[in-house]
């Protein structure tokens, strides 16, 4: 099993390098085929997965793409409404075949997903946006990693016991603290063709612990779905990892995060 997964997550990283360096259009069908993906993975959750209703969010996340680097519609306001109003009519009209709570769902996965992923894709066009588009990776994973490996060795208090037991508040000190080192770590590497400076580093570092402690809840999160409906994983494309909300819960968050705190406090 461990060493399925690590051959996967091997391969993660390298696809996930390719497609940033790559950027374009490249890194926006990745980044929007995963969010289709995403989608599909969380919809079946609420067994709606294959339904008319998760078609219309499904070419709505394509529009919301195309329209990134298009820019057909000026408001995405005007995409959202009409999400909206579509869902509205297939409640409706198909009633009573949807529950509430799944036409809910419905809307709150494309933004949970394919909206907040798009981030990803939105980075990469800053600039410097294709160095800081790894700092996703390294606060989602990084901070991951360090929080296990810290809580481990000195884990004792429990962050939240009845949703996650074996993750601890020393653990996550040590996954925020860790992420911010290595965010400074990778700065300092690339310093010369990121053209920054030590303050600038400085704020990438604290960019980045940020990130990474939301980044835990953003895994949390997809924690709690899981538990509420009583699943282990939402699927089985990754091996080893389960599916694309198992292996990116925490980018998911850490994405738009990481983009709007770059935008206001470094002058990309």
């Amino acid at each position: 099993m461990f060493k399925t997964r690590l051959i996967s997550g091997i391969v993660l990283v390298i696809l996930a390098i390719a497609c940033i360096l790559a950027g374009g259009n490249i890194l926006l069908g990745v980044t929007a085929a995963i969010s289709v993906i995403g989608m599909f993975e969380l919809y079946r959750v609420f067994r709606f997965e294959k339904s008319i209703l998760a078609g219309a969010c499904y070419v709505a996340a394509v529009l919301y793409y195309i329209n990134l680097a298009a820019g057909f519609v000026d408001d995405v306001m005007v995409l959202i409404l009409g999400l909206l109003i579509v869902l509205m009519f297939i409640y409706v009209f198909a009633y009573p075949k949807y529950r509430a709570k799944q036409v809910m769902a419905a809307f709150f996965g494309i933004f949970y997903v394919a909206v907040m992923l798009s981030y990803i894709y939105q980075i990469r066009g800053l600039n410097n946006g294709e160095y800081l588009a790894f700092l996703i990776f390294i606060c989602s994973w990084g901070c991951d990693t360090c929080a296990y490996c810290v809580g481990k060795l000195i884990g004792k208090h429990k962050m939240s016991p009845k949703l996650s037991p074996k993750k601890s508040v020393e653990g996550g000190i040590g996954g925020v603290a860790g992420t911010a080192l290595l965010a400074a770590l990778y700065c300092v590497a690339f310093r010369n063709p990121m053209n920054i400076s030590g303050k600038e580093i400085a704020i990438i570092a604290v960019i980045a612990a940020i990130a990474g402690m939301i980044s835990m809840v953003g895994d949390l999160t997809a924690s709690a779905i899981k538990r509420n409906y009583d699943i282990k994983d939402y699927g089985h494309l990754i091996p080893g990892h389960g599916g694309i909300l198992d292996r990116f819960d925490s980018m998911i968050i850490t994405a738009p995060i990481i983009y709007y705190l770059a935008l206001h406090f470094l002058a990309v």
